[in-house]
Order: structure tokens, then C-alpha cells, then sequence
């Protein structure tokens, strides 16, 4: 004598598990039940206080803490790190630098601030940092590069982030090509804006 084929209890169990696993992601997907998402103390330095850290438009700005027996590298990392209780730590532009390393020799060009005035005075006058937005060959077209390529190869340590600047600031970094539009000025008239 045949039996009846029974149904089976795991195809059920089956449904409700997988039912429930839905329903719980979906609960957990929603803004009330999720987690609040710490974002790190970013406070944008103005282009203006950036430029007075530098000598001349194109001069290395000096360090603006004081020192912390680390490397630089710790903290600038090529994306950036939030560094606490300084705030975040902006991107390392030179890690992409070939033949220099972004690792080493960072106080080589970059300098602790000592003292507010000159050194010695003298009667050098350097380039003022241009804030102008760089020109276009037509409306729509993408933006020349108006600065050096060389030791800012790596585009999204000024142009994406958390301390990157409004004005500069991409919002298309997912672009991993940032040369395959944006080409830099080739006009040597004016040195600081001169490309290698």
C-alpha cells in the first residue's frame, strides 16, 4: 500500500525564514532603526587661510600643527584620515608621485611654522594664488587644469573628501580618469600656471 505524498515541512519553513529575513532587512534599511553614522569633525579651511600659508602661489604650505613624533604619512594617507583632536587630515597630493615617493622626506618642502614674521626681510614678491575659475574652451566644456601636474597627481586629495573646498570640489570623482577631459594650461606666459 502506497502513502500519500505529505507535504513538506522545510518548503514552508523555507518561505517564512527567507519572509522574515526580508521583512528585517527592510526594517533595518529604514532611517528610525538604522544606526546613526558618526561623521568625522571637518571643519573646510577657507582658500584664502590656505593661501596664507604659503609663501608664493606654488610654494609648499608650511605645517600648520605642531609636530606629533609620527610620520606624516600616518594620518595623510591618500584618501585622507580624520585625526583627532585636530579634525581630518587632508589627502596626501604627492602619493602618486613617481620617482619622489609620497612617503619620505616630507619636511624637505614642508616646514613647522616657528614664527610669524620674516626670517629676514627682503624684497621678494612671489605670484599671488589666483581664485579665478579656470577657463573652458566653450560653455559646458570641461575646465582646463590651471596648475602643475607634477607632485598633485593624485586629483582627489584637493577635489573629493570632507576638507575639499566647495568651489574645487567634484562631484563626479567616480570618474577614474580625471586627464580624459580635464587637460592642464599649456601656456608658459604666466608661471603659475605653466604645466609639466
Amino acid at each position: 500500500m502506497r502513502r500519500a505524498p505529505r507535504k513538506s515541512m522545510t518548503t514552508g519553513r523555507s518561505i517564512r525564514t527567507v519572509s522574515l529575513i526580508l521583512a528585517i532587512g527592510c526594517l533595518a534599511g529604514c532611517d528610525f532603526l538604522a544606526s546613526p553614522v558618526r561623521q568625522p569633525r571637518v571643519i573646510v579651511t577657507s582658500s584664502q587661510v590656505r593661501a596664507n600659508r604659503r609663501l608664493f602661489d606654488g610654494a609648499p604650505p608650511v605645517i600648520p600643527h605642531a609636530p606629533l613624533n609620527i610620520t606624516c604619512t600616518e594620518c595623510h594617507t591618500a584618501s585622507g584620515k580624520e585625526a583627532p583632536p585636530l579634525g581630518y587630515a587632508p589627502a596626501n597630493p604627492h602619493a602618486k608621485t613617481s620617482g619622489i615617493s609620497g612617503t619620505r622626506y616630507c619636511q624637505q618642502c614642508h616646514v613647522f611654522r616657528r614664527q610669524e614674521e620674516l626670517f629676514r626681510e627682503n624684497d621678494f614678491g612671489g605670484l599671488a594664488q589666483q581664485f579665478g575659475k579656470a577657463d573652458r574652451l566653450h560653455p559646458g566644456a570641461p575646465p582646463v587644469i590651471p596648475h602643475r601636474l607634477f607632485m598633485r597627481e593624485n586629483c582627489t586629495a584637493c577635489h573629493s573628501g570632507p576638507v575639499a573646498r566647495p568651489e574645487i570640489l567634484c562631484r563626479h570623482i567616480d570618474r577614474k580618469n580625471c586627464r580624459q577631459c580635464h587637460v592642464p594650461v599649456m601656456s608658459h606666459d604666466t608661471p603659475s600656471l605653466a604645466a609639466l
